[in-house]
């Protein structure tokens, strides 16, 4: 247990150190030794069940929890792995791609406040502290969104702003609400009381929930800031946006409450089910109109979402291992599709799909990991969609939701058609005239991109039941148990 205060510490440490230093150098190493221990780290945890760590040593008083307590169970330890594993290829890409800006230092101390916010929602074991680290992460990403400090970057980081701190409100009311109805902060605790007490203020603040951390996951109808702040980050932020942040933030915190603190119900059920089906669908057929490649991807990302929230609102064991699997993989090819736009405008300087074309035979490995990771979103066997997709399809069929197993193909088609789209566009046909002098990227962006595409090929080995039952089966379960969740913290 006594590891989990390094995920919020070592962040927080390195973004102090960053913010006095001045050689560029230094934060290349510095920002990835600490996401590489990071991530080491995560997959240590595996070895443990549920851990609960207490700040302070603070003992509970009269049976109820007074101190700041983190937990890590299965579902944590999932989002752990991903959050860092993500973040230390973006680190990793930045090396040679944050060339371009000034104030690289300070570039990496952003990266590691939204970092050490991340893991500490994940970690959280109470309702304020959730929101502390919650805010620290989306801080953070407002200042990385215009870090460019251009007029497109400074508009989308201010819309970006406006419309987070609308979701936080929302999310801060719901927590108020909450608090004065059960007297406790504490998740685990407040679960109990709600158990027993009972739930009158739930619809009410489930309402609140679903539009704060929609917002934040950019579920459809609260999307609206998303389109807007991913083009205009820089492309490692992109990815740690698409990739970690709108699932940290908005999914997990979201399915964490309404499983683990209120009990997933019928009615909750079907509002993140047809919510989910209304992103899949309608980011898909908005990303089909884009020309901007960034953009493209930022629509897309509402729809990858939708699955998640389809297969985790579908409440079934099956449901939730197909939504939890589809978050993992989207993570890594949403990431690496950003890396790839990104690689393309640090070699071109455009993201105009229609000013590009034939980026293949002078990229190819920009090329090529774009093909795999854009053949994995689309669900094309074998690589890694295809699995996760699949299996919330069987799912949705198995509990006799029919419509909603046939929009989640056809949501999958119309993902292919557009990413064959952008393969058509910027890596196939003639090479235009003005990009004969296009080269491929450097070598730490090159190496990014290859990790996360053979991932991509691989990861549907996670179905096979040994490695499932190490990643994937601890999360499903913590999810399917509910509020028996609060019985498995002890105080």
């Amino acid at each position: 247990m006594y590891f989990l205060p390094l995920f919020i510490g070592l962040p927080l440490f390195g973004a102090f150190v960053l913010s006095l230093i001045k050689p560029r150098r230094v934060g290349d190493v510095l920002a990835n030794l600490i996401n590489l221990s990071l991530l080491v780290i995560s997959f240590l945890l595996l070895r443990f069940g549920t851990l609960v760590y207490k700040i302070g040593g603070w003992e509970p008083v009269n049976g109820i929890p007074i101190g700041i307590y983190w937990v890590k169970d299965g579902l944590s330890t999932l989002m752990l792995i991903i959050v860092n594993l993500v973040a230390l290829m973006a680190t990793i890409f930045s090396v040679n791609y944050m060339e371009r800006f000034t104030e690289k230092n300070r570039y990496y101390c952003l990266f590691l406040l939204m970092l050490a916010g991340m893991n500490g929602v994940i970690l959280s074991g109470d309702m304020f502290n959730l929101f502390v680290f919650l805010e620290i992460a989306s801080i953070a990403s407002y200042s990385l969104v215009a870090f460019g400090t251009g007029a497109e970057e400074l508009e989308a980081a201010f819309k970006y702003q406006i419309m987070g701190t609308i979701a936080s409100s929302f999310i801060l009311f719901g927590i108020a609400l909450l608090y004065s109805y059960t007297g406790t902060l504490n998740m685990a605790d407040m679960a109990r009381v709600l158990a027993t007490k009972g739930t009158a203020p739930v619809v009410f603040v489930g309402a609140l929930f679903i539009m704060g951390f929609g917002m934040k996951a950019a579920i459809m109808p609260f999307h609206a800031w998303l389109p807007d702040a991913h083009p205009s980050a820089p492309a490692p932020i992109s990815a740690m946006l698409s990739g970690v942040l709108i699932k940290v933030l908005g999914i997990y915190a979201l399915i964490r409450i309404i499983f683990n603190v209120f009990g997933i119900t019928p009615v909750l059920s079907d509002i993140l089910m047809v919510l989910g089906t209304i992103s899949l669908m309608v980011g898909g057929l908005l990303a089909i109109g884009q020309r901007d490649f960034k953009r493209l991807l930022a629509y897309s990302s509402i729809s990858q979402v939708g699955y998640i929230i389809l297969g985790i609102g579908l409440g079934t064991p099956l449901g939730i291992l197909g939504g939890l699997l589809h978050l993992l993989n989207h993570s890594v090819f949403k990431s690496l599709l950003f890396l790839n736009s990104g690689a393309v405008v640090y070699a071109t300087g455009t993201r105009d799909m229609q000013k590009l074309g034939g980026l293949n035979g002078k990229m190819p490995v920009t090329g090529g990991s774009s093909f795999i990771a854009s053949m994995s979103i689309a669900g094309v066997p074998p690589f890694s969609g295809f699995w996760s997709k699949l299996v919330i399809i069987i799912a949705c069929l198995f509990a006799n939701r029919f419509g909603f197993a046939i929009w989640a193909i056809v949501g999958s088609i119309i993902t292919l058609a557009y990413y064959m789209k952008v393969q058509r566009d910027v890596f196939f046909g003639p090479l235009r005239e003005d990009l004969r002098e296009t080269k491929e990227v450097p070598g730490f962006m090159k190496f990014s991109m290859i990790i996360l595409a053979v991932l991509c090929v691989s990861m549907g080995l996670l179905l096979i039941p040994q490695l499932r039952n190490i990643l994937l089966t601890p999360a499903v379960e913590v999810l399917k148990n509910g509020i028996e969740y609060a019985g498995l913290i002890s105080y």
